[in-house]
């Protein structure tokens, strides 16, 4: 889960603009396929690919069609440094196992987004001298994995350092300018109005360079949220201050909108069940909203027991659900009816034997039935009920 995990000049922008061009070159002769339509990238929900017990993409592609996956995160070294490293602590240069993962999804026909930044760890906004070396720090990820979408994750302590943000959203700019066709989306923390002071200033810092993604989303849980209700509400605040701080009309709004769940409990013990999502999922759809997502999809599968203790896990939802029951409901954001599950089959009832009787003798070998299930002696034996005792003549054939 996200908290337990986690302008230029002339001669500047030449340059960047050339490297983002041979970015697209070198990602498509890296194995990066044709982009997929926006509305994948705007569903795809959020996967560890090297922490949190990594559940295997090609299992829930076949179990709900998804197509895309959002691969968290992208951070600035532990060391320090301006480099990009996966948790803060895997080069991206050097990185075979990430892309591993990503050659088995677009094996598949699906492809992914990468997430930077994220909760925990340091970002490359903080570590990086500004926003020209934010961006090239970025263009890297692009350029290695060919990538059409990428998300940024201003949370906490990073959206609270005026400085980081102004490279964050500089570089967003950036790589928006240099990669046509890139889907950028801007992930923030939500509050009950919408999201906070740090959120806003964000929002102002966004405008204040000319700077429009795709959608600004904002995650309505950890902040005293109570099922989807509460959550729509937030994205209806969050609405009105898109309006009032880029000056648009409400659909435009929505238009640039999205929402950022967390499937099953979240780190401050609310719960968010199948319910709440296809509440959000009907709000998000009927007002034309641009992205609907979740944290994540290593915790998309039940705990055992299903509560977990009452503790939240990174690696499972402590609600009661079946594998993948979450990612459904991306799938059907971008457009798309998810494959109904295969039953298991019913098996053929076995026929019974003939009614075991107290004052009959077996031998070795005969069988007959009792209590709904079928029975075999395995010595002589006289009046001893069939399972009475594990260490019993009679051994169980199963029911009948």
């Amino acid at each position: 889960m996200r908290r337990l995990r986690a302008c230029l000049g002339a001669a500047a922008a030449v340059t960047l603009a050339a490297a983002g061009t041979t970015a697209l070159v070198a990602g498509n002769a890296s194995g990066a396929t044709t982009a997929l339509s926006n509305r994948w990238y705007a569903a795809a929900p959020y996967l560890m690919p090297l922490d949190n017990d990594p559940p295997d993409p090609s299992a829930i592609m076949d179990a709900t069609g998804l197509k895309a996956f959002q691969l968290a995160f992208v951070l600035a070294p532990n060391g320090g440094g301006c480099s990009p490293t996966w948790g803060g602590t895997a080069a991206v240069s050097s990185d075979t196992a990430v892309q591993s993962v990503i050659n088995t999804i677009r094996g598949k026909g699906g492809d992914v987004s990468v997430s930077i930044g994220g909760y925990g760890g340091t970002k490359l906004g903080q570590a990086c001298a500004d926003a020209t070396s934010t961006a090239a720090a970025y263009q890297q990820v692009i350029t290695k994995y060919g990538l059409h979408a990428i998300d940024f994750d201003l949370e906490e302590p990073e959206y609270e350092n005026t400085a980081a943000i102004k490279n964050e959203i500089g570089a967003a700019k950036i790589l928006q300018q240099n990669n046509p066709g890139l889907y950028v989306s801007v992930t923030t923390a939500g509050t009950a109005d919408g999201t906070g002071w740090f959120g806003k200033q964000m929002l102002l810092e966004a405008k204040s360079q000319g700077f429009t993604p795709n959608n600004f989303s904002i995650m309505p849980f950890d902040g005293g949220f109570n099922g989807a209700a509460s959550q729509t509400s937030a994205l209806t605040n969050f609405n009105s201050i898109l309006q009032s701080t880029f000056g648009w009309d409400q659909a435009t709004a929505y238009a640039h909108e999205g929402f950022s769940g967390m499937n099953g409990r979240s780190d401050t013990g609310e719960y968010f069940t199948q319910a709440d999502f296809q509440t959000v999922l009907d709000y998000a759809t009927s007002h034309n909203m641009d992205r609907f997502t979740f944290w994540s999809l290593n915790r998309d599968r039940q705990c055992s027991p299903p509560d977990n203790g009452g503790r939240t896990s990174g690696t499972c939802s402590s609600v009661t659900q079946n594998d993948w029951d979450f990612a459904t409901y991306s799938v059907k954001f971008a457009g798309v009816t998810p494959p109904t599950p295969t039953p298991t089959p019913t098996p053929t009832p076995t026929s019974c034997k003939t009614a075991w009787s107290a004052s009959a003798v077996y031998t070795a070998g005969n069988e007959v039935s009792y209590g709904n299930h079928n029975w075999k002696a395995k010595w002589w034996t006289q009046n001893e009920v069939p399972g009475a005792s594990q260490w019993g003549p009679w051994q169980d054939e199963g029911t009948c």
